[in-house]
């Protein structure tokens, strides 16, 4: 059958239906992740691939321009986060969206594409991406490894699959009085002011009290967001606001005080949301985020799991891999960044720029 090539001519309800029943489908390809974004300095475009009248591909695309060079190059940046969503088995298929994405871009006048696809590593998808006229980026934006837990078999199953220590953690949090509280749109500010605490800790950037708050309202209107809330008392300890779309949930944003911290109240709310993301008929929740080498070191057979968990390397996200971990999800590795380049002059510019330790705009 042949294949039709549409840019913006789909209405968001029917993009998300697709989204949300692709196996490939993702949160950040959503409408309302593009809205989000188009509110703190993006714009969005969607390209689909059709068959007949049905969409079997398709990227949303977000453009800015890079602040560096924004004000004497009106170039922009093209960026597919966690897309484009196809079966990437599908060669002439992928070939086909690339090309109507390539077309998009060159009119919107992009210096370079970066495209994130939400799939796993694999040496046949890079030559693939390669021979597209891809090249490996030197910069990625989401994690490039993560842990996921299959909620198919039920709660008692996963559970099961918790370390021992996890296990106890969850029920000592119970034990210790800690209170898990589903919150509304006022609470992200209290959840944010938890936010600073964190990053300050943990030295990791945040967004802004807007963004937190309009993430929120976007997908509370469609019941795709929870606010999860640990307190002691009256103090509050925690905060977790996870995602769904379709049969995936993802933790995407965390935050904790300094405080009572021995009573487990992360252990507590990770719990919360997975039951949430059970009871809304997820298959996945998405613990996002853990150091980039993890799974390269599970690999190793002369270094085992057990000896990760109990001393993990140095560094703060290695304790954030030793906490994930212990709830018994997979690991998995991303096929990660790939750029195409349209202008290698403004290309090799930014590169220069990362190489000097500068954070992409």
């Amino acid at each position: 059958m042949n294949s039709q090539v549409e840019v913006n001519d789909t209405s968001p309800h029917e993009w998300d239906s697709f989204v949300s029943l692709s196996p490939q489908g993702h949160l950040l390809q959503s409408s309302r992740w593009g809205k989000l974004k188009s509110l703190f300095g993006w714009s969005y475009d969607l390209v689909v691939v059709r068959q007949g009248t049905r969409i079997v591909a398709g990227a949303q695309v977000l453009f800015r321009k890079w602040p560096v060079i924004g004000r004497i190059c009106p170039m922009t940046i093209g960026y597919v986060p966690k897309g484009p969503v196809l079966d990437y088995d599908n060669e002439d298929l992928l070939n086909t969206l690339l090309a109507g994405v390539d077309r998009l871009c060159r009119q919107r006048g992009a210096a370079w594409l970066k495209i994130e696809p939400d799939e796993p590593y694999s040496p046949t998808l890079k030559d693939k991406l390669l021979a597209a006229g891809f090249q490996q980026s030197r910069q990625t934006v989401q994690p490039q490894s993560t842990i996921v837990i299959n909620l198919t078999s039920g709660m008692e199953a996963c559970l099961a699959r918790m370390s021992a220590k996890t296990r106890y953690n969850i029920r000592l949090a119970e034990r210790k009085g800690v209170r898990i509280a589903i919150g509304t749109v006022v609470d992200v500010e209290a959840f944010y002011r938890l936010t600073l605490q964190t990053s300050q800790r943990d030295r990791f950037p945040v967004h802004s009290l807007a963004y937190y708050q309009k993430a929120y309202e976007l997908f509370k209107g469609i019941d795709a967001v929870e606010l999860f809330l640990a307190f002691f008392g009256d103090q509050l300890l925690a905060g977790l606001m996870a995602f769904a779309v379709g049969k995936k949930a993802w933790y995407l944003y965390g935050a904790s005080s300094d405080e009572e911290r021995n009573r487990m109240p992360n252990h507590a709310l990770q719990w919360a949301a997975m039951n949430w993301a059970w009871n809304k008929g997820c298959d996945y929740y998405d613990l996002w985020g853990i150091p980039p080498d993890a799974p390269l070191l599970e690999e190793e057979q002369s270094l085992r799991l057990k000896d990760l968990l109990e001393s993990p390397p140095q560094g703060s996200l290695w304790g954030v891999y030793r906490f994930k971990r212990g709830f018994g999800g997979e690991v998995i590795r991303w096929i990660g960044a790939y750029d195409r380049v349209y202008s290698p002059g403004i290309y090799w510019l930014y590169n220069q720029f990362i190489a000097r330790g500068h954070r992409p705009a």
